[in-house]
Protein backbone atom coordinates (compact mmCIF):
# COMPACT_ATOMS: atom_id res chain seq x y z
CA UNK A 1 0.00 0.00 0.00
CA UNK A 2 1.33 3.22 -1.43
CA UNK A 3 1.71 6.00 1.27
CA UNK A 4 -1.70 5.48 3.68
CA UNK A 5 -2.54 7.86 5.34
CA UNK A 6 -5.32 6.77 8.54
CA UNK A 7 -7.86 8.59 10.38
CA UNK A 8 -8.08 7.34 14.00
CA UNK A 9 -11.26 7.83 16.20
CA UNK A 10 -11.10 7.49 19.92
CA UNK A 11 -12.78 10.22 21.43
CA UNK A 12 -12.31 8.76 25.48
CA UNK A 13 -11.07 7.77 28.26
CA UNK A 14 -7.84 9.04 28.94
CA UNK A 15 -6.52 5.74 29.78
CA UNK A 16 -8.14 3.74 26.39
CA UNK A 17 -6.81 7.05 24.61
CA UNK A 18 -3.58 6.13 26.37
CA UNK A 19 -3.58 2.61 25.24
CA UNK A 20 -3.55 3.53 21.68
CA UNK A 21 0.36 4.77 21.97
CA UNK A 22 1.99 1.69 21.82
CA UNK A 23 -0.39 0.50 18.86
CA UNK A 24 0.39 3.59 16.59
CA UNK A 25 4.41 3.33 17.24
CA UNK A 26 4.14 -0.41 15.79
CA UNK A 27 1.71 0.79 13.08
CA UNK A 28 4.66 3.54 12.56
CA UNK A 29 7.60 0.96 12.66
CA UNK A 30 5.80 -1.66 10.31
CA UNK A 31 4.93 1.23 7.87
CA UNK A 32 7.12 3.95 7.80
CA UNK A 33 5.47 6.34 5.38
CA UNK A 34 1.74 5.99 7.05
CA UNK A 35 0.59 9.44 7.66
CA UNK A 36 -2.06 9.36 10.51
CA UNK A 37 -4.85 11.73 11.79
CA UNK A 38 -5.77 11.54 15.42
CA UNK A 39 -9.19 12.45 15.88
CA UNK A 40 -9.99 13.36 19.90
CA UNK A 41 -10.30 15.34 22.73
CA UNK A 42 -8.47 18.90 22.99
CA UNK A 43 -6.92 17.64 26.54
CA UNK A 44 -5.37 14.17 25.27
CA UNK A 45 -2.84 15.60 22.56
CA UNK A 46 0.26 16.04 25.30
CA UNK A 47 -0.35 11.62 24.83
CA UNK A 48 1.22 11.91 20.93
CA UNK A 49 4.44 14.13 21.14
CA UNK A 50 6.16 11.90 20.46
CA UNK A 51 5.19 10.83 16.96
CA UNK A 52 6.26 12.49 13.71
CA UNK A 53 3.66 12.71 10.10
CA UNK A 54 1.15 12.81 12.74
CA UNK A 55 -1.94 15.28 12.79
CA UNK A 56 -4.15 15.98 16.14
CA UNK A 57 -7.54 16.94 14.81
CA UNK A 58 -9.46 18.18 18.25
CA UNK A 59 -13.17 17.97 18.97
CA UNK A 60 -15.71 20.60 20.45
CA UNK A 61 -18.36 18.18 21.34
CA UNK A 62 -19.56 21.04 23.98
CA UNK A 63 -19.79 23.22 20.93
CA UNK A 64 -19.42 23.01 16.67
CA UNK A 65 -19.16 19.06 17.41
CA UNK A 66 -22.10 18.84 19.76
CA UNK A 67 -25.41 16.73 18.82
CA UNK A 68 -26.18 14.61 15.14
CA UNK A 69 -25.53 18.50 13.17
CA UNK A 70 -22.26 18.85 15.15
CA UNK A 71 -21.39 15.44 14.20
CA UNK A 72 -22.33 16.02 10.55
CA UNK A 73 -20.16 19.35 10.83
CA UNK A 74 -17.45 17.09 12.19
CA UNK A 75 -17.12 14.92 9.26
CA UNK A 76 -17.46 18.13 6.59
CA UNK A 77 -14.40 19.30 8.28
CA UNK A 78 -12.41 15.81 8.40
CA UNK A 79 -13.61 14.69 4.84
CA UNK A 80 -11.00 18.08 4.09
CA UNK A 81 -8.19 15.96 4.87
CA UNK A 82 -7.03 13.48 2.47
CA UNK A 83 -7.04 10.09 3.99
CA UNK A 84 -7.63 6.90 2.62
CA UNK A 85 -9.14 4.71 5.65
CA UNK A 86 -11.18 5.15 8.94
CA UNK A 87 -10.37 3.22 12.05
CA UNK A 88 -12.77 3.58 14.87
CA UNK A 89 -11.06 3.03 17.95
CA UNK A 90 -14.73 3.70 20.02
CA UNK A 91 -17.41 2.09 18.50
CA UNK A 92 -19.64 4.22 20.76
CA UNK A 93 -23.06 6.10 19.27
CA UNK A 94 -21.18 9.39 18.01
CA UNK A 95 -18.85 6.67 15.82
CA UNK A 96 -21.55 5.32 14.51
CA UNK A 97 -23.49 8.52 13.06
CA UNK A 98 -19.18 9.20 11.75
CA UNK A 99 -18.73 5.78 10.29
CA UNK A 100 -22.61 6.07 8.50
CA UNK A 101 -20.94 9.43 6.81
CA UNK A 102 -17.72 8.13 5.69
CA UNK A 103 -19.48 5.13 4.55
CA UNK A 104 -21.84 6.75 2.59
CA UNK A 105 -18.79 8.58 0.92
CA UNK A 106 -17.14 5.94 -0.22
CA UNK A 107 -14.55 5.52 2.38
CA UNK A 108 -13.28 1.71 3.73
CA UNK A 109 -14.56 1.88 7.58
CA UNK A 110 -12.74 -0.42 10.30
CA UNK A 111 -14.49 -0.56 14.12
CA UNK A 112 -13.00 -2.11 16.98
CA UNK A 113 -14.69 -5.00 18.59
CA UNK A 114 -14.93 -4.55 22.07
CA UNK A 115 -16.33 -8.25 22.92
CA UNK A 116 -19.65 -6.21 25.02
CA UNK A 117 -20.83 -9.76 25.91
CA UNK A 118 -17.95 -11.38 26.95
CA UNK A 119 -17.34 -8.25 29.36
CA UNK A 120 -20.92 -8.71 30.41
CA UNK A 121 -20.69 -12.80 31.05
CA UNK A 122 -17.11 -11.60 33.53
CA UNK A 123 -18.94 -9.13 35.15
CA UNK A 124 -22.27 -10.22 35.81
CA UNK A 125 -23.02 -11.51 39.03
CA UNK A 126 -24.67 -15.19 38.42
CA UNK A 127 -22.74 -17.83 35.87
CA UNK A 128 -19.95 -15.48 35.82
CA UNK A 129 -17.20 -16.15 32.80
CA UNK A 130 -14.08 -15.92 35.55
CA UNK A 131 -11.23 -15.89 32.29
CA UNK A 132 -8.89 -13.45 30.85
CA UNK A 133 -10.18 -11.32 28.04
CA UNK A 134 -8.42 -10.17 25.05
CA UNK A 135 -6.48 -7.19 25.54
CA UNK A 136 -7.32 -3.77 24.39
CA UNK A 137 -4.66 -3.27 22.47
CA UNK A 138 -4.82 -6.42 20.84
CA UNK A 139 -8.61 -5.17 20.18
CA UNK A 140 -7.12 -2.18 18.62
CA UNK A 141 -4.89 -3.94 16.78
CA UNK A 142 -7.29 -5.76 14.91
CA UNK A 143 -9.06 -2.82 13.50
CA UNK A 144 -5.85 -2.33 11.58
CA UNK A 145 -5.56 -6.12 10.35
CA UNK A 146 -8.85 -5.49 8.68
CA UNK A 147 -7.59 -2.32 7.16
CA UNK A 148 -4.94 -4.49 5.83
CA UNK A 149 -2.43 -2.79 7.91
CA UNK A 150 -1.09 -5.67 9.88
CA UNK A 151 1.13 -5.07 13.17
CA UNK A 152 3.65 -7.38 15.51
CA UNK A 153 3.63 -6.11 19.33
CA UNK A 154 6.79 -8.26 19.04
CA UNK A 155 8.46 -5.02 17.25
CA UNK A 156 7.49 -2.55 19.82
CA UNK A 157 9.94 -0.25 21.14
CA UNK A 158 9.81 2.52 23.95
CA UNK A 159 10.83 6.12 23.02
CA UNK A 160 14.02 7.46 23.93
CA UNK A 161 13.45 10.20 26.80
CA UNK A 162 12.66 13.73 26.69
CA UNK A 163 14.34 15.93 28.97
CA UNK A 164 13.35 16.34 32.56
CA UNK A 165 11.27 19.19 32.69
CA UNK A 166 12.80 22.10 34.32
CA UNK A 167 11.13 22.64 37.41
CA UNK A 168 11.72 18.38 38.31
CA UNK A 169 15.63 18.79 37.69
CA UNK A 170 16.15 22.41 39.75
CA UNK A 171 14.69 20.58 42.87
CA UNK A 172 15.25 16.75 42.30
CA UNK A 173 18.37 16.40 40.23
CA UNK A 174 20.57 15.52 42.36
CA UNK A 175 18.71 13.51 44.54
CA UNK A 176 20.30 9.81 44.72
CA UNK A 177 16.54 8.72 46.19
CA UNK A 178 14.63 6.68 43.77
CA UNK A 179 11.57 8.03 42.57
CA UNK A 180 8.39 6.73 42.72
CA UNK A 181 4.89 8.06 41.57
CA UNK A 182 1.70 7.52 42.98
CA UNK A 183 -1.06 7.82 41.39
CA UNK A 184 -4.28 7.46 43.94
CA UNK A 185 -7.33 8.34 41.98
CA UNK A 186 -9.33 7.15 39.25
CA UNK A 187 -12.93 8.08 37.74
CA UNK A 188 -14.91 5.81 39.69
CA UNK A 189 -15.40 5.08 43.55
CA UNK A 190 -14.65 1.71 42.93
CA UNK A 191 -11.13 1.80 41.65
CA UNK A 192 -9.87 4.34 44.65
CA UNK A 193 -7.82 2.70 47.09
CA UNK A 194 -9.07 4.48 50.71
CA UNK A 195 -7.20 7.24 50.86
CA UNK A 196 -6.31 7.16 54.41
CA UNK A 197 -4.69 3.15 53.52
CA UNK A 198 -2.80 5.17 51.05
CA UNK A 199 -1.36 7.51 53.30
CA UNK A 200 0.02 4.61 55.72
CA UNK A 201 1.65 3.69 51.75
CA UNK A 202 2.89 7.37 51.23
CA UNK A 203 3.94 8.07 54.46
CA UNK A 204 6.14 4.89 54.50
CA UNK A 205 7.89 4.91 50.78
CA UNK A 206 8.73 8.90 51.56
CA UNK A 207 10.92 7.85 54.07
CA UNK A 208 13.69 6.23 51.62
CA UNK A 209 12.15 7.35 48.74
CA UNK A 210 11.55 10.75 46.57
CA UNK A 211 7.65 10.28 46.10
CA UNK A 212 5.87 12.33 43.20
CA UNK A 213 1.74 12.92 43.08
CA UNK A 214 -0.12 12.79 40.52
CA UNK A 215 -3.76 13.80 39.86
CA UNK A 216 -6.02 16.32 37.50
CA UNK A 217 -9.46 17.41 39.58
CA UNK A 218 -9.88 19.95 41.77
CA UNK A 219 -10.80 18.07 45.12
CA UNK A 220 -7.85 15.27 43.90
CA UNK A 221 -5.26 18.14 43.92
CA UNK A 222 -6.61 19.84 47.57
CA UNK A 223 -6.13 15.64 48.53
CA UNK A 224 -2.06 15.70 46.92
CA UNK A 225 -1.36 19.05 48.41
CA UNK A 226 -2.25 18.26 52.25
CA UNK A 227 -0.08 14.99 51.41
CA UNK A 228 2.97 17.31 49.71
CA UNK A 229 2.57 19.49 52.97
CA UNK A 230 2.95 16.35 55.52
CA UNK A 231 5.93 15.17 54.20
CA UNK A 232 9.62 16.02 53.02
CA UNK A 233 9.95 13.85 50.16
CA UNK A 234 6.52 14.62 48.34
CA UNK A 235 5.93 16.69 45.13
CA UNK A 236 2.59 16.97 44.18
CA UNK A 237 3.10 17.53 40.56
CA UNK A 238 0.01 18.41 39.87
CA UNK A 239 0.51 21.92 41.18
CA UNK A 240 4.01 22.37 39.51
CA UNK A 241 3.92 20.95 36.02
CA UNK A 242 1.33 20.13 33.34
CA UNK A 243 0.63 16.83 31.72
CA UNK A 244 2.79 17.14 29.06
CA UNK A 245 5.70 17.95 31.61
CA UNK A 246 4.42 14.99 33.54
CA UNK A 247 4.61 13.00 30.37
CA UNK A 248 8.04 13.89 30.24
CA UNK A 249 8.81 12.88 33.70
CA UNK A 250 7.34 9.72 33.81
CA UNK A 251 10.41 7.88 32.24
CA UNK A 252 12.42 8.83 34.97
CA UNK A 253 10.63 7.29 37.74
CA UNK A 254 11.77 4.01 39.42
CA UNK A 255 8.06 2.92 39.96
CA UNK A 256 4.56 3.77 39.05
CA UNK A 257 2.11 2.76 42.06
CA UNK A 258 -1.14 3.79 39.68
CA UNK A 259 -5.26 2.43 40.31
CA UNK A 260 -6.95 1.38 37.06
CA UNK A 261 -6.53 4.55 35.38
CA UNK A 262 -5.14 6.64 33.07
CA UNK A 263 -1.96 7.32 34.73
CA UNK A 264 -0.49 3.66 35.01
CA UNK A 265 -1.27 3.21 31.22
CA UNK A 266 0.68 6.54 30.71
CA UNK A 267 3.19 5.58 32.56
CA UNK A 268 3.62 2.25 31.11
CA UNK A 269 4.15 3.81 27.96
CA UNK A 270 7.67 5.17 28.88
CA UNK A 271 8.36 1.59 29.72
CA UNK A 272 8.90 1.25 33.59
CA UNK A 273 7.20 -0.88 35.95
CA UNK A 274 3.72 0.19 36.86
CA UNK A 275 2.31 -1.79 40.05
CA UNK A 276 -1.49 -1.12 39.85
CA UNK A 277 -3.90 -2.01 42.64
CA UNK A 278 -7.27 -3.83 41.53
CA UNK A 279 -10.71 -2.41 43.63
CA UNK A 280 -14.17 -3.19 42.26
CA UNK A 281 -12.53 -3.95 38.35
CA UNK A 282 -9.94 -6.43 37.43
CA UNK A 283 -6.85 -7.08 34.84
CA UNK A 284 -9.17 -9.81 33.40
CA UNK A 285 -11.18 -7.03 32.23
CA UNK A 286 -8.45 -5.98 29.43
CA UNK A 287 -7.72 -2.89 30.65
CA UNK A 288 -4.03 -3.48 32.52
CA UNK A 289 -1.29 -1.41 31.64
CA UNK A 290 0.51 -1.96 28.12
CA UNK A 291 3.71 -4.47 28.70
CA UNK A 292 3.22 -5.31 32.56
CA UNK A 293 3.19 -8.91 33.73
CA UNK A 294 0.31 -9.77 35.80
CA UNK A 295 2.73 -10.16 38.94
CA UNK A 296 2.45 -6.75 38.69
CA UNK A 297 -1.17 -5.62 39.46
CA UNK A 298 -2.40 -6.60 43.10
CA UNK A 299 -5.88 -7.98 42.60
CA UNK A 300 -8.36 -8.45 46.22
CA UNK A 301 -9.71 -11.76 46.88
CA UNK A 302 -12.40 -13.42 45.22
CA UNK A 303 -12.65 -16.00 47.57
CA UNK A 304 -13.89 -13.24 49.75
CA UNK A 305 -15.35 -11.50 47.46
CA UNK A 306 -16.58 -13.60 44.13
CA UNK A 307 -18.32 -10.79 42.33
CA UNK A 308 -15.17 -9.07 41.38
CA UNK A 309 -14.54 -7.98 38.74
CA UNK A 310 -18.32 -5.72 39.39
CA UNK A 311 -17.78 -4.01 36.29
CA UNK A 312 -15.70 -2.95 33.50
CA UNK A 313 -15.52 0.61 35.03
CA UNK A 314 -15.57 0.57 38.28
CA UNK A 315 -18.68 2.33 38.60
CA UNK A 316 -20.86 -0.85 40.63
CA UNK A 317 -20.13 -1.52 44.26
CA UNK A 318 -22.30 -4.44 45.18
CA UNK A 319 -24.18 -4.36 48.44
CA UNK A 320 -21.46 -5.42 51.51
CA UNK A 321 -18.50 -4.51 49.01
CA UNK A 322 -18.18 -0.82 50.28
CA UNK A 323 -14.75 -1.70 52.24
CA UNK A 324 -13.92 -4.51 50.17
CA UNK A 325 -10.54 -2.13 48.98
CA UNK A 326 -10.14 -2.04 52.67
CA UNK A 327 -9.10 -5.97 52.79
CA UNK A 328 -5.86 -4.66 50.69
CA UNK A 329 -3.28 -4.15 53.55
CA UNK A 330 -1.12 -1.39 53.08
CA UNK A 331 2.14 -3.47 54.07
CA UNK A 332 1.42 -5.70 50.72
CA UNK A 333 1.35 -2.81 48.79
CA UNK A 334 4.45 -1.56 49.99
CA UNK A 335 6.18 -5.12 50.41
CA UNK A 336 5.55 -5.26 46.52
CA UNK A 337 6.53 -2.06 45.78
CA UNK A 338 9.81 -2.27 47.47
CA UNK A 339 10.14 -5.78 45.39
CA UNK A 340 9.70 -4.04 42.15
CA UNK A 341 12.62 -1.50 42.97
CA UNK A 342 14.79 -4.06 43.87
Amino acid sequence: MKDPHLLLIRFSALGDVAMTVPVIRCLYKAYPRLKITFVSRPDVAPLFQEFENFNFYPTDFNGRHKGIKGLWSLFQELKTIPFSMVADLHSVIRTYFLNLFFKLHGYKVKSVYKGRLEKKALTRRKNKKFQPLTHTCYRYADVFRKLELPISFEEHEFPEKNELPQSIESLFGSSEKKWIGIAPFANHLGKIYPLDLMQHVINFLQKDHQIFLFGAGKKEQEQLEVWENAYKNVCNTAEKIKLKEQLDLMPYLDLMISMDSANGHMAANTGIRVLTLWGMTHPFCGFSPFNQPLDHAITLDRTQYPLIPTSVYGNVIPLNYQDAFRSLNPKTVIEKALELLE
